[in-house]
């Protein structure tokens, strides 16, 4: 790109999980000609519907989507992947004179394609296979462990339960001798293409924990257990990343009868609203977002019709 070209504009929409991107970014979309591309780490997967809260194929219907269902759930795929293909799917609106709309609620995601992320040389397999391996047999608790003595910076910003990272940051470590949160800060995220606009959208905590309540409620009854079974029967494994995201997990121990179905309920719904306080951090932490409540529709679509003019 010339440097003394315009930035292309891109409008982010972001904030925690159940709280209304996806009808606030499809209004926007149709009522200023964009397109919406999904910054969400779960709606790239196909046949994971229900538990990724994609949207409807009514809400498909009302504006194009880019970046869901693109890969299967036993497909590697990280944030340097997702920031290349979604910088692709930037360029392609432009060109068509529409407005590309980054809607979802992985703040990774978004950072890697406003800012890059570096890319790490590749990994000796056989490093990844040895702590796969010890995850088998001590499990993903102990790794992390270690990682919280070897690089706590990085054990802050990692699950317990997300293996996939806790290996990446471990192996990481091990490969190049420094910490995966040291080599975020040598690279420094200087990569800045787009002019970006950051809209967060926000409520009343216990009003959104509410409502993600409701939301599993609706999820169960709209099939999520039989969607979880099928992914199973499909050859889907239960270790793998995407299967041991919330929601699946859950549901898979619950059908290895490993969990009692009030425990399951009960600690899906816990675990989505602590997932949701994580994101509150996140984005809480960048002070260009501009916040809005949910139903702050004209008061959004001004402050984007300003940044684009």
């Amino acid at each position: 790109m010339n440097s003394s070209s315009p930035k292309p504009k891109i409008i982010v929409i972001c904030g925690a999980t159940g709280i209304g991107k996806t009808s606030v970014g499809i209004e926007l979309a149709e009522k200023l000609g964009g397109e919406i591309i999904s910054a969400d780490s779960m709606q790239i997967y196909r046949y994971m519907d229900i538990g990724t809260a994609k949207p409807t194929p009514t809400e498909l219907a009302r504006t194009a989507h880019h970046m869901i269902d693109i890969v299967d759930p036993d497909e590697d795929y990280d944030a340097v992947q997702f920031s290349k293909q979604a910088r692709q799917r930037v360029a392609e609106i432009v060109k068509r004179g529409r407005i590309p709309f980054i809607v979802g609620g992985t703040g990774l995601y978004i950072k890697a394609l406003l800012h890059g992320l570096f890319q790490a040389k590749p990994v000796d397999p056989q490093i990844r296979n040895r702590l796969k391996l010890a995850a088998e047999e001590i499990g993903s608790g102990f790794l992390f462990e270690r990682l919280k003595k070897m690089d706590p910076a990085a054990a802050g910003r990692i699950h317990p339960n997300d293996l996939y990272r806790i290996i990446r940051a471990l192996e990481t470590i091990e490969s190049t001798g420094k910490a995966i949160s040291e080599l975020h800060q040598e690279h420094g995220f200087v990569d800045n293409p787009y002019g970006a606009l950051k809209i967060g959208l926000q409520m009343d905590r216990q009003q959104l924990y509410h409502r993600i309540d409701q939301r599993v409620d609706l999820m169960i009854k709209g099939g999520f257990v039989a969607e979880v079974t099928k992914l199973q029967e499909m050859g889907y494994a239960a270790g793998l990343k995407s299967m041991q995201s919330i929601g699946y997990r859950h549901v898979v121990e619950f059908l290895a009868e490993k969990l009692p179905w009030d425990e399951c309920l009960r600690t899906l719904k816990r675990d989505t609203r602590r997932f949701a306080k994580r994101q509150f951090t996140w984005f809480g932490a960048d002070r260009q977002i501009q916040w809005y409540e949910p139903d702050q529709l004209n008061e959004i679509v001004g402050s984007v019709k300003g940044f684009l003019a």
